[in-house]
């Protein structure tokens, strides 16, 4: 019977030991919390559309209870501002001392005010540096000094399987915290609009809407990547996050602060997977690599040697698994950096030299700046429009609006940002210059119609300047 007590004994001990051990491998995520939750904004855009609205539109919310929703209508008052004010929230975070923010595009798109508090509920009205669709980044500016900041890890060091922490707004939800492991690495979502530029961290973590924007961490309080999209059939987190590396947004960071824009690498090359039989048919041991199947004429690819049919297997010194590894590579390259390539071509392996050249559409966009030309007039930043853009909308030109300014002409007209102008005044609009052009030449406190595409559909707009 004591035997039998011991050994009891014994294992109770024993089981208790092991829970205490297993307790103790458990991550800590308070202290990384304390250190860097300060540098950790809520962002919230405001947008000043020119429409009516509905007086009832505002009742349907699912969340408000049906009797609510039926006394709201029954009321039936009209709304009192002719100009509504719609606010969308996200998330982001300092990066320096001198106030810049980093967040993501889509959390600010379209946005007349942009408006940063910090977890002390300070607020401040923040100015855009500037954006980056393809990596669906953005660049503020608030002002004042000595701000809290974040520290910067590296994406390529996270391991499958390690602990990641978010911090953001969730639903409003100020500064919530949430934690999970790092599914996968250098995940590929590519987009009409974006390209495929971007290697995502996929991640576990409780990511949801009013989360973008916000810092993912590592376990040494490290910022390793900025969450960025969720993947749900509910609305809501089912496990499968994705996250911008912060390598790449520090690059987009230093081009925007320099010059305003963004320029990647640019091979002018379309390529496609290698299966089973075409590893076998080039003398591969395994399925590798991004195939040429079709190459710009006169482009970077062709210029430095490089023909249809080689399979690029390693790109400035990194092994290209999938063909999707090869945009990532490439969107980091400088343009004009010669790099070293190894390509597989008739059964041998050959290196070259490939000089890099920039992704037509970017480094030529010109930015019409409020204040600083014609087109200031109107309060609207404008691009020109892409390739991609003009053949999807079959248009011969036109200008994309970035940014309207509040209270300014354009905002008084409901131009918003995405609109694509194609008219002012009956005058064409094919390019950054022949809008500035149009803008001067307007009448002041005359209405004037200008022609915009707004979601794939055409309509005219009432421009007025009052000077």
């Amino acid at each position: 019977m004591r035997q039998s007590m011991s050994a009891a004994i014994i294992s109770i001990f024993l089981a208790l030991v092991s829970m205490s051990v297993n307790a103790r491998e458990l991550p800590e995520f308070t202290d990384i919390v304390k250190r860097n939750s300060p540098a950790v904004v809520k962002i919230t855009t405001t947008t000043i559309t020119q429409q009516r609205q509905n007086p009832y539109h505002q009742y349907n919310d699912p969340r408000i209870p049906e009797i609510f929703r039926d006394l709201f209508q029954q009321r039936g008052q009209p709304s009192p501002s002719p100009q509504p004010r719609q606010q969308s929230m996200g998330s982001g975070f300092i990066i320096s001392k001198d106030g810049y923010v980093l967040t993501n595009n889509h959390v600010i798109d379209g946005g007349d005010e942009i408006t940063v508090r910090l977890p002390d509920r300070s607020e401040y009205k923040a100015e855009l540096v500037g954006t980056d669709v393809r990596s669906d980044l953005a660049l503020l500016k608030i002002e004042g000094d000595d701000f809290p900041t974040v520290t910067f890890g590296k994406p390529r060091d996270l391991d499958v399987g390690e602990w990641v922490l978010a911090i953001g707004s969730p639903f409003g939800l100020d500064y919530s915290v949430s934690a999970g492991i790092v599914s996968a690495k250098g995940r590929s979502l590519p987009s009409e609009e974006a390209g495929n530029y971007v290697p995502f961290i996929q991640t576990d973590v409780a990511i949801n809407p009013g989360n973008s924007g916000g810092p993912l961490f590592n376990l040494d309080g490290e910022v390793v990547g900025i969450n960025s999209q969720i993947y749900t059939r509910s609305g809501g987190s089912i496990g499968l996050s994705f996250s911008i590396p912060i390598e790449v947004a520090l690059n987009v960071v230093e081009q925007l602060k320099d010059k305003g824009q963004v320029v990647r690498g640019w091979l002018g090359v379309v390529i496609q997977d290698v299966d089973t039989d075409l590893a076998e048919a080039y003398g591969l041991e395994r399925p590798r690599g991004a195939l040429i199947a079709q190459m710009e004429k006169d482009g970077p690819a062709e210029k430095s040697g490089v023909e249809i049919g080689d399979i690029i297997l390693e790109f400035n010194g990194t092994e290209i698994i999938d063909s999707a590894d090869l945009p990532h590579e490439v969107g980091l390259t400088k343009a004009g950096a010669e790099v070293p390539v190894l390509v597989a071509r008739n059964g041998d392996k050959k290196r070259l030299t490939v000089t890099v050249g920039s992704l037509e559409g970017e480094g030529d966009n010109t930015i019409a700046s409020v204040g600083e030309d014609p087109g200031g007039r109107l309060g609207a930043l404008v691009e020109e429009l892409t390739d991609e853009q003009r053949s999807s909308l079959r248009l011969l030109g036109g200008v994309v609006v970035t940014r309207v300014l509040p209270d300014s002409a354009a905002a008084r007209a409901g131009l918003r940002g995405g609109d694509i102008v194609t008219l002012i005044n009956n005058r064409p609009v094919s390019s950054v210059e022949s809008y500035r052009q149009a803008v001067s030449e307007l009448p002041v406190g005359k209405a004037v119609p200008m022609r915009i595409i707004r979601n794939g559909r055409a309509g005219f707009v009432a421009l007025r300047i009052d000077e």
